[in-house]
Formats: structure tokens, sequence, C-alpha cells
């Protein structure tokens, strides 16, 4: 992977001070060696008028797994030949953005003891990344440098170009111009926005990653519009770092606007939780997880089914109970399973705890012989991410040929998205669901399929029940006859 920075100049101000400000001489090419590979920095031309230096990041990938996390005890097996042949060597990612701070660490403070006059001065700069991924588009792409001062061009990579029917893919071609920006905020863009385009990590996201974010972030972050999507993606969607980085952020901003300190602002904000604050209510997707925890329990089962486990939260959640002795997280998506197995740590936990888990890629759609046998299996979310077309396939993969005793089904109830203010009229709540369902419409499809498999079913709400459109998301609860005679025993 690679990418490249160029500036114009004149006799007065020289292209070649770029050599100055990357710390990096025009005629000496520069390697280093880095935890994942190794980082040459080149210039392809370097002239009076032109001038472009060109960061290639040759990755180990072996070297790389050996590093990496969530490859130990309870790991996804399947996962095995991802951790080798994946994008890791050829689209920027965070393994770029880490070589762009390890080799260009003294631009990206703006320091230049050679020339202390150079880092401060606005230059016109080009930068091009030829494979970026892109999780959100071209489109988003624009929102997250537009706001920058960066004239933005993003252009989606063909699958493959001789087949132009099958589309583009997730990569674009992304080229930036700008006249108004200094060398050090590029960087600084860049290594922020990188692993948030690409929206993954290849370490494990710690505390420290706050820290590294508001400096990288410092004096732009704040008042960026799409803060809340930067901050999430930046820390791995972990909650409680996200939530941390948007506090010190907005203490950050007010005290801009009050032209005041931030310690002033923090101790302000202090004293007044301290005197007495309103909790604020649990997140939806904790209530859920607890309601969905509540009726395993109520249904007796020790070995579950996480179908659609995603990043792994509920299994989590379960792992804390020993009720449950077996827990099987099943996703169709890799990245998911890879991201799910550091979340549990399994490769730090005991031998005893990482025996309960095993994650296992898997299509919800195709019956799964290793999937027989459960007291229960979990459906939360998942059915809405499927073209309606395709739910009979999973009706029958999941209450037809792995039957377990117990099914939850959890989705989203569309009458309640009137209560959502910041979501337009007719959208559903996220990009990817196909279909969101009344209260009737979901209990007209469970009723068939608990009609259809041989179960009964009841419903429960999840959230508050809005006295005219219901809960923010509505709970299915299928059982056989041997799970209704389990709970009675």
């Amino acid at each position: 992977m690679f990418l490249t920075i160029s500036t114009t100049g004149d006799e007065q101000y020289p292209a070649t001070d770029l050599g100055f400000l990357l710390h990096k001489h025009p005629d000496n090419p520069f390697s280093a060696t880095l935890s994942h590979g190794t980082a040459h920095v080149l210039y392809p031309e370097a002239d009076a008028e032109r001038c472009t230096a060109a960061l290639l990041l040759e990755v180990d990938a072996v070297a790389l797994v050996r590093r990496g996390k969530g490859k130990g005890r309870g790991g996804a097996p399947d996962a095995a030949l991802a951790r080798y042949v994946n994008d890791r060597p050829y689209a920027a990612s965070s393994l770029l953005a880490v070589a762009l701070s390890g080799v260009f660490s003294s631009a990206m403070r703006g320091v230049c003891h050679a020339r202390p006059e150079l880092p401060a001065r606005s230059r016109p700069l080009r930068i091009e990344v030829p494979a970026l991924p892109a999780r959100g588009g071209p489109a988003l792409v624009g929102r997250l440098f537009g706001p920058l001062g960066w004239t933005v061009t993003a252009e989606p990579v063909a699958l493959d170009a001789e087949f132009p029917e099958w589309g583009d893919s997730r990569y674009v071609h992304l080229v930036l111009e700008a006249d108004t920006l200094t060398l050090a905020e590029a960087l600084r863009h860049l290594y922020v926005l990188l692993p948030v385009l690409d929206d993954a990590k290849h370490y494990w996201v710690s505390s420290d990653e706050v820290d590294k974010l508001l400096r990288a972030g410092e004096g732009w972050l704040p008042a960026h519009p799409e803060q809340q999507l930067i901050t999430s993606r930046y820390l791995s969607r972990r909650w409680s770092l996200t939530r941390q980085a948007r506090e010190r952020l907005e203490l950050v901003r007010l005290a801009e606007a009050d032209d005041t300190d931030v310690e002033e602002i923090d101790n302000a904000v202090e004293a007044e939780t301290e005197e007495g604050a309103e909790q604020k209510p649990a997140p939806l997707a904790v209530r859920r997880r607890e309601a969905i925890v509540a009726a395993l329990r109520a249904s007796g089962a020790a070995r579950v089914l996480d179908l659609g486990c995603g990043q792994g939260q509920l299994v989590q959640e379960l792992l804390r109970d020993p009720s449950f002795t077996e827990i099987v997280g099943v996703d169709v998506s890799m990245r998911a399973l890879t991201i799910a197995s550091r979340r549990l740590r399994l490769d730090r936990v005991g031998e005893r705890q990482a025996a309960r888990v095993k994650l296992l890629q898997g299509s919800l759609t195709y019956t799964d012989r290793r999937l027989k046998g459960y007291d229960a299996a979990v459906l939360s979310e998942v059915i809405e991410h499927l073209d309606l077309p395709r739910l009979p396939a999973l009706e029958y993969a999941v209450f037809g040929a792995a039957r377990p005793r117990t099914v939850l089904v959890t989705t989203p109830n569309v009458e309640y998205n009137v209560r959502w203010e910041s979501l337009p009229a007719g959208h559903v709540r996220h990009g990817d669901h196909r279909f969101e369902w009344t209260r009737g419409e979901f209990r007209a499809w469970a009723g068939k399929v608990a009609e259809r498999h041989g179960y009964t079913v009841e419903f429960a709400p999840v959230g508050p029940d809005d006295p005219e459109v219901g809960p923010p998301t509505q709970m299915a609860v299928f059982t056989t006859g041997t799970a209704q005679e389990a709970q009675a025993a």
C-alpha cells in the first residue's frame, strides 16, 4: 500500500521544502522496519516547482498474524485463512496510519529544527491514495474530508474492469487537494480518518487510543460535523472509550466558546454533576440484551446459539452467567468474528472460560449440522437485514433443521420510529435494514412460523412500551413442547 504527498513552489518558496518538513532528504531513499512490515520513503520528483514524496508500506502478513490478537483459544477456526489472505498489504488502513505516525512523527507534530518557520506555513498540497477502503462509499469520504478544507475526489474502484456489470468494490481512488492547510494538519487528518473509513484496526484498542485521537484531532475534531461517527469508528465502537472521548471533546468545545481553560470547564462540570444529575436511561441495546438474557434464564437453557452474533456483545453478556455452559456465536462476516474474538479476549481468559465459547462462520439461510441439538437460539436484530425472499430459507434452517427448544427473535417496531426525533420520516433505522415491521406484521409472521414448525409463540415488549405506538423493539419467544416441559419441571 502507498500514498503520495505532493506540493508546488517557486524560487522564493521551493517545493523541495517538503523534504525539510518530512525530515527525509529527496536524494536519500529512507527505509524503516515496523512491527508489521517495512516502510519506505522516496521522491518520484523533486525540484523547485514540484515535489512528491511517496510512502510505500510493505506488509509482512505472517508477522502481522503472529503479533495479532484473537487467534488463541476459542478463536474461529474458519478465520485461519482470512488472517493471511486479505487486503491489508494493498489497501490503506490503520497499518498505513501507524506508518505515517512512525515515519513522519516530527512532521505530524509540526516540528522542523532546521527550518522552524516552515511548519506553520500553508502550502498547496495534493495527497493521493490509490486504494482506500471506504465503508460508507464516496459520499462518506466527502463528508469526512470536505469540512476540513479539502477538495475531495473519490472515484469508486470497480470489482473487475473487464466485468463492469459486477459493480463497484468498497474501495475508492482518493485524491485530496488543498491550499490553506499545513502539512502537519494534513497528516493528522490522514492519521485519524484512514482507519475510520476502513472501520477496522489491526490491533486491540485500549484507553490510550483516546489520547491519540484527541492529540491528532486537536483543532478540528471538536467542531467536525461527523465527530460522533469518527470517534465511534476510531475507537472500534467501544462504548466506554467513545463516551470518554466525546466528553473530553465537548469540554474542549465549551472552553473554546468561552475563551477559557479546559480545566476550568472540567471542574465546573464535575461540581454540577456532584450536586446531582438525573441518571440517563439505559441504551436500547443494553435493555435488549437484558431482556434476551432474562428470557433465556426463564427457559432453562444452558447451551445457547447467538445467530448473527456480530461483534459479540450478547456472547460477552452470556459469558457472565455461569448457568450458560456453552455459547456459540455464528456470523457470516469473518471481520465481525475477529472483532468478537478480540472483545471476548479468548486468548487471555482461563481454559474453563474459553471452553464455553465457540465462534463459527456460517450463513443463516443454509442448514448447518453444527447448530443442531442446542437448548436455545437467539436472532437478535437479524431478520430485518435479510431480503424478504430469503426469510423462508432462514426459517427452515433455524426452526426446521437446527430446531432448538427455544428461539428468541427481536426486531425493530417500525411504528415506534415516529418517536425518534433524529430519524427522517419514512426512513428505516439502519441503512442495511431491508424492512421493518409493524407489531401486526411481526405477529402474523411469527404465528405462521410457529404453526409450520410445531412451536408456540408469545410476545414481549423491549424498551418503553408507548401506549400509542408500542415498544421500540418487539420480541417473540418460540417454544416447543419439550421446552415447555423442561420449564415446568
